[in-house]
């Protein structure tokens, strides 16, 4: 009994240890790409803190609870933050979008279908676009007359449809992959709207680290030409802790629409306790955000994102 016990409290020093270690670290995600990767776990990080910190509570053992305190606290500065101080509108939203990843290799059509038909929004941005995608996708240009497409095989084809008139639409071949991003035109609420849905790569590999951060610098420059207010989605492969996601952020004065709503993670779905938030919404200081949310599977790897906004009055 006695050997069963300290082989339980040495199991918990050692993933106490471990979560320190992990989050004292990946405070230095800049410093290289794979202590990135593990930069995007604060929430795990918060939820095991925890969960050891009442353990060696219970245990009675003072050293770890405190280092465990200590564990806890620093991440929760990076989580709470995102659960409040947005700037949420008071009135009615005026645009209702949705962004998925539907996954390429995904064939369940018809849960795409459902989805947009209870939830109905205004402007529709798919990622992982293929041939077999644009043509699932015919049915959707009754209510979404205004669509635009890149399809393409394997995971970085996209595609936008539109219930509202579009005043222009094309796409830019990002840097260095050349993967496709869509720029949109639009007035909603007598404001001039400029839409951006971008997909970079995976930054599996230093070239493709490289190649990520390269993508996300040249959506910015992008976001700093636009005209009038500006709404940037994507699955960006990047959370909201990392440095390129947060050098993102600083240099176009965007603002993620989660703010005030939570962390909201959406990949990947086939584990749910390793969810992080890698596809985002960000808006200009003159658009107001009433809500923002995952909504239901789809059959993808991904949680769609769904954003209620309020631009002009």
């Amino acid at each position: 009994m006695r050997r069963q016990t300290v082989s339980l409290v040495g199991l918990l020093q050692a993933a106490a240890v471990v979560t320190l270690l992990f989050s004292i670290v990946t405070i230095f995600d800049a410093a290289h790409r794979n202590i990135e990767l593990f930069s995007h776990f604060r929430l795990q990080y918060l939820a095991v803190s925890i969960l050891l910190l009442v353990a060696f509570a219970v245990l009675r053992n003072r050293l770890y609870a405190a280092l465990l305190l200590v564990t806890a606290v620093l991440n929760a500065s990076y989580v709470l933050p995102w659960y409040g101080g947005g700037t949420l509108a008071a009135g009615n939203a005026n645009l209702k979008l949705l962004h998925a990843n539907i996954y390429s290799s995904n064939d369940e059509y018809e849960r795409l279908f459902e989805l947009v038909e209870a939830e109905q929004p205004d402007v529709i941005f798919l990622q992982e676009f293929t041939p077999a995608w644009r043509v699932a996708c015919e049915r959707l240009r009754e209510d979404y007359p205004f669509d635009y497409s890149v399809p393409r095989e394997g995971n970085f084809g996209i595609a936008m449809f539109s219930r509202i008139a579009l005043d222009s639409v094309t796409h830019v071949d990002s840097p260095p992959l050349q993967y496709p991003t869509i720029l949109a035109t639009m007035t909603v609420g007598g404001i001039p709207l400029t839409l951006i849905n971008t997909h970079p790569t995976i930054p599996l590999t230093q070239s493709l680290y490289d190649a990520r951060n390269e993508h996300l610098e040249s959506v910015a420059g992008i976001v700093k030409r636009a005209q009038g207010a500006v709404i940037l989605t994507g699955d960006f492969n990047s959370s909201v802790w990392s440095r390129p996601y947060r050098a993102l952020e600083k240099s176009t004065g965007l603002r993620n629409t989660r703010r005030g709503f939570g962390i909201q993670p959406t990949w990947p779905t086939f584990m749910p306790f390793a969810m992080i938030p890698i596809d985002h919404a960000l808006v200009s200081d003159d658009i107001a955000v009433v809500g923002t949310r995952s909504g239901a599977r789809i059959g993808s790897d991904h949680l769609p994102l769904i954003v209620e906004l309020e631009v002009g009055s």
